[in-house]
């Protein structure tokens, strides 16, 4: 590399990443694995876990799989504190349940705070201490937020709570671990075309709301994101701590 180019190069490097299953999570982990990092996936699909190890190994990397709800925090700890190298965390796992504020239901709600909130907290928290107690020179965590952690959005007022929650707690986190090398950023995108999303993105009034909302005019994919996580992870980001890399096509600058 020349002077000022440093290279996005994962070798060496373990990374965890949370709902690694599908869409944003499963990308993440094909780009680390891509950037010649190992890869350690959660997810509560041991089939497509298994699916994914065939797509990472194409890689040479390491692979760990483990099937476990991120809400079951006992199982997830027994299973970080036994990691032996960690220097990563896509901290990715989340879901939304769209409801209009006034008939937001208290399943919904507790649905939502169970999986965007305490468990990215839980997470967080434990692979923190993890990559301390390993002695690891850095870490990276990346928290997957929203832009509806930065703009509100119509029958999400849950979702963005709690997505508004992680972009403190990234802050936070950054602030709290930077003596420790270990530098906190998240990752906002626009609503990401993935095979969860794929059925609203058929409805042909959904879809021109996401475009027309979207200067750029088009669809943010996954492999958008997942090319931020990777730099986010990488030494080219050594400097990034207590940011949000905004992937939205310019939705939030209006």
């Amino acid at each position: 590399m020349g002077i000022f180019l440093k290279d996005i190069n994962l070798k060496g490097k373990t990374a965890l990443i949370t709902g690694a299953t599908k869409g944003l999570g499963r990308g993440a982990a094909i780009a680390i694995a891509e950037a010649g990092g190992n890869v350690i996936a959660i997810g509560r699909n041991q089939s497509e876990l298994d699916t994914l190890k065939k797509e990472i190994k194409k890689f040479k990397v390491n692979y760990v799989s483990f099937n476990c709800d991120v809400n079951n925090y006992n199982q997830i700890k027994s299973f970080i504190t036994k990691l032996k190298k960690l220097d990563i965390l896509v901290n990715n796992a989340g879901t939304n349940i769209p409801e209009p504020f006034l008939n937001v239901k208290k399943s919904s709600m507790e649905t939502l705070l169970n999986v965007n909130t305490k468990a990215v907290f839980n997470v967080a928290q434990l692979c923190a201490n993890q990559i301390i107690k390993l002695k690891r020179k850095s870490g990276s965590i990346i928290n997957i937020s929203s832009i509806f952690g930065i703009v509100a959005g119509q029958k999400r007022t849950v979702y963005s709570m709690t997505k508004f929650g992680v972009e403190g707690l990234t802050k936070g986190m950054a602030l709290d671990l930077a003596k420790y090398n270990i530098r906190v950023n998240s990752v906002c995108p626009n609503i990401v075309l993935t095979p969860r999303t794929r059925k609203y993105f058929a409805d042909k009034k959904y879809n021109k709301y996401v475009k027309e909302n979207t200067p750029i005019n088009k669809l943010v994919t996954v492999s958008d994101v997942a090319t931020s996580i990777t730099f986010l992870a990488s030494e080219a980001a050594s400097m990034i701590t207590g940011s949000s890399i905004i992937i939205d096509g310019g939705w939030t600058a209006k």
